[in-house]
């Protein structure tokens, strides 16, 4: 992928892990499409990243998805790279399934599944008439493992990985690629959520992961898992 030319559509980019990864993006001459909720944060964090456009809202309500594509679309004439890290934990402390509600879970899986679908939907026709593309949705070892209290955040994280690996099929020979990246425990304000007042200051931040995200820029990589703690990519 001509890095010069390439333009990428991050989620959660206000903070954390998307806002890290815009950075790094930003560092190697890549245009950013950036969203997240807070239009505050979101501006700050695009002040100083050159050729970043920034587009407040919901990844969950798709009048926003619609919204977002088009800006780009308009700002830049393409979306080259979707990552897909917006993510929404449920009530904080997090809770137990037994205690997790209906709608609680509901609110979890439009954030987790539904968005990135979504998302992908948005931007497919404009990668399959380039015949390329690059899809990258941010997942959990929670998606994999059993942990209590992670269950709605796990679940969602599980079905995101399946939906990636159906995409991938059904996109086998069109040029675009897709991922689902594990950038493992991170000291992030959303962990610190998921776990009040437990220390992370022992940690990796997200700067420390961003940089695997511009290595899936390489063609070479194959589809599939990216765990970015064990820096394996398995199909």
């Amino acid at each position: 992928m001509n890095r010069q030319n390439t333009v990428a559509l991050i989620t959660g980019a206000s903070r954390g892990l998307g806002l890290a990864i815009a950075r790094a993006y930003a560092a190697r001459g890549i245009q950013l499409i950036l969203t997240a909720r807070g239009a505050h944060d979101l501006q700050l964090a695009a002040t100083g990243l050159p050729d970043a456009l920034a587009v407040p809202g919901d990844v969950a309500d798709r009048a926003h998805v619609e919204r977002l594509v088009s800006a780009g679309l308009e700002r830049f004439g393409h979306i080259d790279v979707l990552i897909n890290n917006a993510s929404e934990l449920g009530p904080s402390p997090m809770q137990p399934l037994a205690e997790l509600s209906p709608g609680q879970f509901e609110d979890i899986l439009r954030v987790n599944v539904v968005a990135p679908l979504q998302l992908i939907q948005a931007v497919l026709p404009h990668m399959r008439a380039q015949r390329s593309g690059l899809i990258v949705n941010v997942t959990s070892d929670a998606a994999v493992q059993a942990y209590p209290t992670w269950g709605g955040y796990g679940a969602s994280k599980a079905a995101l990985e399946q939906l990636s690996r159906v995409l991938a099929e059904e996109l086998e020979g069109t040029g675009l690629r897709v991922y689902v990246v594990d950038p493992g425990d991170m000291d992030t304000a959303m962990h610190r959520a998921a776990e009040p007042g437990v220390d992370l200051s022992h940690l990796p931040g997200p700067e420390v992961v961003a940089p695997v995200f511009v290595q899936l820029l390489d063609e070479t990589a194959p589809t599939g898992r990216f765990e970015a703690q064990r820096m394996l990519i398995s199909v």
